[in-house]
């Protein structure tokens, strides 16, 4: 039996005080299993992009708990959820987020320095990424030399250098072609199969549900296994 991943648990947030504030999420409960790649889809201002940064450690919620890998972050200092975020958790953005001056293949060898892991072997694990995302030709290639799509996919390769728990992905095949998305999403099902780990989507591309485990709609700020069509 999978173990689960991540856990969010009843999950509050609102912008602002008082009579101004905000509610975006209400009483949002997810779990992923370890082995599962998880869709999440809805309308724009639904409340997606707030539910990926508050499962991602980059935003803490209202009120409720995030379990990540048996344990509780939900009130862990800065300086914790930063570790907890460069050791258990790979982001994967709409824009792919490289750094101009470095290489396509130091893009991912940063993360292991990052994490004190920087070694022969992450060498070897950032050229399997590279060639398994068809990238090994352009590893010395600066990002302004790449194309979109090919930006996006060094960025999942950076994604996994470190092994995490948990990849979240937004948007992760905005800049693809269809072909070449649905490579990169059957790449991330079968890698969280093979690793047992767990991936949240968060989509537009209705073409690629088909390649996810479980889709979750959120509107209004609250989630559900089924969409509001009223």
């Amino acid at each position: 039996m999978m173990s689960t991943k991540l856990i969010l648990d009843k999950i509050n947030k609102e912008f602002g005080d008082g009579d101004t504030s905000v509610k975006v999420l209400e009483q949002v409960s997810l779990q992923v299993k370890a082995g599962e790649l998880v869709a999440v889809v809805g309308p724009s201002g639904a409340g997606k992009s707030t539910f990926l940064s508050i499962a991602g450690a980059l935003l803490s919620p209202s009120s409720g708990r995030i379990i990540l890998d048996n344990l509780d972050i939900t009130n862990l200092s800065a300086k914790k959820m930063n570790q907890i975020r460069l050791e258990k958790i790979g982001f994967i953005f709409q824009s792919s987020n490289l750094i101009p001056y470095l290489t396509v293949r130091d893009q991912l060898l940063l993360i292991s320095e990052l994490s004190g892991t920087k070694n022969k072997k992450a060498e070897i694990k950032a050229g399997e990424l590279l060639e398994r995302l068809g990238l090994s030709h352009r590893k010395n290639h600066y990002p302004e030399s790449l194309s979109g799509g090919e930006r996006q996919r060094v960025a999942i390769a950076r994604a996994w250098m470190n092994d995490p728990e948990i990849i979240l992905a937004d948007e992760p095949t905005a800049s693809l072609d269809s072909e070449r998305g649905r490579s990169v999403v059957q790449m991330l099902a079968d890698e969280v199969k093979l690793r047992e780990k767990a991936a949240i989507m968060v989509t537009h591309d209705k073409r690629m549900l088909d390649l996810c485990d479980r889709v979750v709609y959120i509107e209004d700020g609250k989630l559900s296994e089924q969409p509001n069509i009223s």
